[in-house]
């Protein structure tokens, strides 16, 4: 099976290229190295892969890259909340505006199976339920309340706090950030292409994600490489709010894990389908630094208060459909993997 993953040389990317090629796939990645991103070709990319350096939202090249291809993973994005509006133009054009070449590239072309890199962002605020009003959805948070520590979303009809509940893929999409409404509408894309081509589409929701090749030093990181970032650099982890954030922290390499299991089961019937991937036990963003500050042996994490609009409370999966219908299981438990990430290699885009 030859499968052209594009983004493939980046963080997730380079490591869905070697799950690939473990498995006896052919591979050939399209990666346009922004420099950014890159300093230089990345050394971890196995040189089994066909590399071709190149915009995914250039209709030429990617024509010349579907050649013999069975499968797409396209994990090519601009990641990361951002800075702020300006990025906008960026996160439409690398995100939007290339899935959409894609797509239509892979029409021309005949290519019908796509995994898509879709992101835990796409619901925005979690599933909550309050004691009077049952399932509610959250309204983004106010500036207001964040500025005064009021960092639980209240119930929109009582005002009284919630509890937060486990979102499955049936959630209502709620994106709250650009970036999130970029991975929206690269679902809502992909999903009028199969509908169109009778194509099949797995769109693999990936949680927080860690592990080795993570970017350092940069905003649009995740959190976990900005913490790493500061502890390499001798200063304790900044943590927003009151670090009661809660999400499923997912390995690297459980994703990667997951992508292959995507790749097999594209072969069936046509339509769209969206997975979470995530590991079943969440955990608080104070518990990622103060166990990647223990590892390291660090300086311990430091609760500022800070705040970004367009960040959310609680975000936790229910990661059954994934685990029904792939096979997939997250296998790397929060606490071995906090202790491998905190040694891990990361990389400079400068």
């Amino acid at each position: 099976m030859r499968v052209l993953v594009t983004g493939g040389a980046g963080f997730i990317g380079s490591h869905v290229v070697d799950a690939l090629l473990a498995d006896g796939c052919s591979v050939r990645v399209l990666d346009i190295l922004l420099p950014q991103v890159h300093s230089m070709l990345p050394g971890y990319l196995d040189p089994r892969a066909e590399l071709v350096v190149g915009d995914v939202a250039d209709a030429a090249t990617v024509a010349r890259c579907l050649d013999e291809v069975d499968v797409v993973c396209h994990q090519a994005a601009m990641v990361g909340l951002g800075v702020d509006v300006a990025d906008m133009p960026g996160y439409a054009r690398h995100n939007d505006l290339g899935t959409a070449v894609l797509l239509a590239a892979m029409a021309a072309a005949g290519v019908r199976r796509l995994v898509l890199a879709s992101s835990m962002v796409v619901y925005g605020e979690g599933r909550y339920r309050c004691p009077a009003h049952g399932v509610v959805a959250a309204f983004p948070r106010l500036a207001a309340d964040l500025a005064a520590g009021r960092f639980e979303p209240p119930c929109p009809v009582c005002a009284a706090p919630l509890t937060a509940g486990l979102v499955s893929e049936d959630t209502a999409l709620d994106p709250s950030n650009a970036y999130a409404a970029s991975k929206v509408a690269q679902e809502h894309l992909a999903a009028a292409w199969a509908r169109s081509t009778d194509s099949r589409v797995l769109a693999l929701r990936y949680h927080n994600v860690y592990g080795p090749r993570m970017p350092r030093d940069t905003p649009y990181a995740g959190v976990a490489a900005i913490f790493r970032s500061a502890l390499a650099a001798g200063k304790a982890p900044r943590v927003f709010e009151d670090g009661g954030q809660r999400r499923n922290f997912i390995a690297v390499g459980d994703v990667a894990t997951a992508n292959l299991a995507a790749v097999v089961a594209t072969g069936g019937p046509g339509g769209f389908r969206a997975y979470n991937i995530a590991s079943a036990t969440p955990h608080t963003v104070g518990d990622m630094a103060t166990a990647l500050a223990a590892a390291t042996g660090g300086p311990a994490p430091v609760v500022t208060g800070e705040y970004r609009l367009g960040d959310v409370r609680h975000v936790t999966a229910d990661p059954a459909r994934a685990r029904q219908e792939l096979g997939f299981v997250a296998a790397v438990p929060f606490e071995s993997g906090m202790r491998q990430f905190a040694t891990a290699p990361l990389r400079s885009g400068r």
